[in-house]
Order: C-alpha cells, then sequence, then structure tokens
C-alpha cells in the first residue's frame, strides 16, 4: 500500500508593518495521522476547548491563555518526536521584486501557495518509498472563486509531473487537494497559532500599547508567552533559529528531514523600499 503524506496549509493575508504574505503549513505522514490528531483532540478535552482554537483567540485570561500554551506544547511534542513537519514562509516588506506584471499581483495569492508547497516541503529531497506516496494537501478555506481555486488545483497537481517526483513515485491528483474547514481539523487549528504568532512577533505586535497607556494590553502580554514557549520549542529544534531569517542547511537533507523550517522569501530581481522607521530593521530581527 503507498504511503501517504497529508499537508495541512494555512495563511495569514493580514499586510503587517515589516513583514506579509505569511504561509504555513503542516505535514504529517500517513502512518502518524490518527495519533497526532488523536492526541491534539485528546489534549483539547483535557483542557476544556469546546470550540475551535486559532491565535486571534488567544485571551487576556491568564488562566484560559495558559491553556493555549498547554496545547501548544502538546503539538511541539509531536514535531520533536518527527510526527508532524512544520514549514513557515513569510515576505519582508522593505525588499519589493521588480519584475512583476499586473498578472503577477492578481494571482499573488495562489502564485505564493504554489512557491510555498513547492518549495518547501522539498518533496524532491524525500526518500524514495517502495510502492510510491500519495500527496493530499488541505488548505484552510480559500477565499476566491471556484473557478480559480480549480484552476490551483489543476496546476498544483502537475508538479507530480516533475522528474525528481515520478522518480520517487510521488503522486499528486486534483481531488486530493481540497479547502477545508480549519474548525474540523485540530492540525491545521495549531498551525494557525504558531503561523499566527510569527506574523505577531515579526511586526513588533509584542510591543504595542494602547495610546495613552503605560503598559501593554492583558491579550497582548498573553500573546507574547505564547510567543515565546513557541520560540523555546523551536530552539530545542533548532538551537540557532533566528525569527527574521530563514532556517540554514545543517545537513545536506535538511530540507526535507528538518521537523521545523522558516523561509523568509527573497525575490532573485529585487530592490529595497526605504519605510518610515525602518532604519532600525537593517539588522535581523532575533528572538
Amino acid at each position: 500500500m503507498a504511503r501517504e503524506y497529508i499537508i495541512y496549509c494555512d495563511e495569514s493575508s493580514e499586510k503587517g508593518a515589516w513583514f506579509s504574505d505569511f504561509y504555513g503549513g503542516a505535514l504529517v505522514r500517513s502512518e502518524y495521522l490518527l495519533e497526532v490528531i488523536t492526541t491534539l483532540e485528546n489534549k483539547k478535552k483535557e483542557l476544556n476547548f469546546n470550540g475551535e482554537v486559532k491565535w486571534s483567540k488567544v485571551p487576556g485570561n491568564k488562566h484560559y491563555a495558559k491553556k493555549y500554551r498547554d496545547l501548544i506544547d502538546c503539538f511541539f511534542d509531536l514535531v520533536g518526536d518527527g510526527k508532524v513537519k512544520i514549514r513557515i514562509m513569510f515576505r519582508q516588506n522593505t525588499v519589493r521584486h521588480i519584475n512583476l506584471t499586473a498578472e503577477h499581483h492578481e494571482n499573488k495569492y495562489f502564485i505564493l501557495y504554489y512557491l510555498f508547497l513547492k518549495q518547501r516541503f522539498v518533496l524532491d529531497c524525500s526518500p524514495a518509498i517502495p510502492g510510491g506516496v500519495r500527496v493530499r494537501i488541505y488548505p484552510d478555506q480559500i477565499p476566491d472563486t471556484k473557478e480559480k481555486l480549480d484552476r490551483f488545483r489543476i496546476f498544483l497537481a502537475r508538479m507530480s509531473n516533475r522528474p525528481q517526483l515520478v522518480q520517487r513515485g510521488i503522486s499528486i491528483a486534483k481531488e486530493n487537494i481540497t479547502d477545508v474547514v480549519s474548525h474540523d481539523h485540530v492540525i491545521l487549528q495549531c498551525l494557525d497559532i504558531v503561523l499566527g504568532a510569527m506574523h505577531f512577533r515579526l511586526n513588533d505586535l509584542d510591543k504595542k500599547k494602547t495610546p495613552g497607556k503605560a503598559h501593554r494590553e492583558k491579550r497582548t502580554r498573553e500573546k507574547a508567552k505564547l510567543y515565546k514557549l513557541i520560540n523555546f520549542r523551536i530552539r530545542q529544534i533548532y538551537p540557532n533559529f533566528n525569527v527574521g531569517v530563514s532556517t540554514g542547511q545543517r545537513q545536506p537533507d535538511s530540507r526535507w528531514s528538518d521537523e521545523y523550517r522558516h523561509w523568509r522569501l527573497m525575490p532573485r530581481a529585487k530592490d529595497r523600499v526605504i519605510m518610515p522607521g525602518s532604519k532600525r530593521k537593517k539588522k535581523a530581527k532575533k528572538g
């Protein structure tokens, strides 16, 4: 029987002050899928989460916010055990591609999604599996027309025609690319929290204060605690992790084998945009 790779995907269309176009993915091999889902669902029940968890719902209540940290700790236990692979991509606003056409801008959402799936999960570097591998791709609900979504699915499915994937027996069928509702998929919910935390930190929202107030709001402080936990768990996997830059390649197969990888999208043909207050961003953001 062929092995399956299941890839859950999410994106944040919200434009940040410094970084935008956040895309995230979680890859689970079929032999671990039931264990991962059961473990996370059981953790949610233990913590009395009755509905969907997501970054935008992280509260200011300390007791309730700690439940989010406990759930994410459980999620990163699975990541650390190699049962889930996480990939994150984002774009720096001060770096601009100089050869984009009107068509590129119109289809940016799908182009970046394709680029993310093709280059961040590097299926063409995965090991050859006897019997081949079938790939299922589950993006969170895509906010566009059915026509564009169908074109996108056909385009993604064509990836399996690449020689590197043919050699490995990797197949991506159009019918196995389906946008889903995150409410029904706990892995996608946990991915949303990690992706939201990166957007939060990279855009300095952890420092945000209400005008006229001396201190940050409780919710901001609790989100900052959650980000710090995520950063700590990533550093256990990747000790030199720097939130503002792409993760390096520690081993020849790191791009495939690493449990967590982070990618700052840098176009080949580019220039830099001077933004108000950007002087302090010359050095890569750390922490």
